[in-house]
């Protein structure tokens, strides 16, 4: 197999494109779709100076997709004084695995010449993921509990170190599986949020008066595959193992049917996430200013919420941690 560009050895086959290509060509065409992305998504303002630049946050776990975030990020920006990349770590209190995932977040930000903080769920909500999971008093999945504590660390010290923006490292593949539990549950004011929080570019969202530090994901184009590829032959620290709690059935049902259906009608990821995010920016700008938008704040952490106790708040008491000060 013959790399369609040069005519070397070709290292993967993208089925969607009909594309054959080498470990050069093939690294290229992710540094070229990533920087197409931040391009489209008007992801660095045209108010960003050397005098004022903005400042990034990275959501790094030390797995592949975070990564090679990073990294690409790095390539980019690291000579542009525009921007000022952080990395952030949230340890979970998960044994063996975070510890081990935090190493590959120090080897490649002491590389890199990234700043690097590191935050913990005992620090923040007097908690770990192994005790949550153990006792579970809700009777949830691990994942329910964990998402939203990581959702709120990520959005609490994105705002306290005074981020412009918020990047994850989803790729294609945690998009499409989102797209189609959205539809698939008929929750048409999640599509709507999906959209503001983190799809379309910068000047399309509803962001002036969001609480929260936008979101972007500069890899939601890129097939999971072919991240993981890439980080293999750019020979970069990642942490591969999964996480032991990992227990997302119903993402993983979503994941196995789009697996199937991109192995039967190549590129069908794609084109579910060109159709969602043209239906996702409708449902966003219906959804805007009705009744069902949060109005009100937490009594306890201050966050954005329609009941008197946000849901990060009220599982954080369920299983036994530390509540925030209440904002007076």
């Amino acid at each position: 197999m013959e790399c369609d560009k040069c005519g070397e050895s070709a290292v993967m086959h993208a089925a969607y494109s009909g594309l054959h290509l080498c470990e050069e060509h093939f690294c290229r065409s992710v540094d070229s779709r990533v920087r197409k992305r931040i391009r489209e998504d008007a992801l660095l303002s045209e108010d960003a100076t050397p005098e004022d630049p903005e400042t990034w946050l990275i959501g790094l776990s030390g797995g592949k997709d975070s990564v090679v975030l990073t990294h690409v990020l790095d390539d980019v920006f690291a000579r542009d004084p525009r921007v000022e990349l952080v990395a952030l770590t949230i340890h979970e209190g998960i044994e063996g695995y975070r510890d081990a995932s935090l190493d590959a977040c120090l080897e490649l930000t002491d590389d890199l010449e990234i700043d690097h903080e590191v935050v913990s769920y005992a620090d923040e909500y007097g908690l770990e993921m192994d005790d949550v999971a153990e006792d579970d008093p809700l009777n949830m999945a691990p994942c329910a509990y964990c998402g939203v504590f990581r959702r709120d660390a990520l959005s609490q010290y994105a705002e306290e170190y005074g981020a412009d923006k918020l990047l994850t490292g989803h790729n294609l593949d945690d998009e499409a599986q989102t797209a189609m539990m959205n539809l698939l549950s008929g929750d048409i004011q999640q599509v709507a949020k999906h959209f503001d929080a983190s799809l379309g570019s910068f000047e399309e969202r509803e962001i002036d008066d969001d609480p929260f530090v936008p979101r972007a994901k500069p890899l939601r184009d890129l097939p999971e595959k072919e991240v993981a590829l890439y980080a293999h032959l750019r020979d970069l620290p990642t942490h591969m193992a999964e996480c032991p709690h990992a227990s997302e059935a119903y993402r993983g049902e979503i994941q196995e049917h789009l697996h199937a259906l991109e192995d039967d009608h190549p590129g069908t990821r794609h084109s579910i996430m060109s159709g969602y995010e043209e239906l996702a920016k409708l449902a966003a700008e219906a959804y805007r200013g009705s009744d069902d938008e949060a109005q009100g704040s937490c009594e306890r952490c201050g966050a954005p919420t329609n009941n008197d106790v946000c849901r990060k708040c009220e599982l954080v008491e369920a299983v036994g941690g530390e509540q925030a000060e209440t904002v007076e």
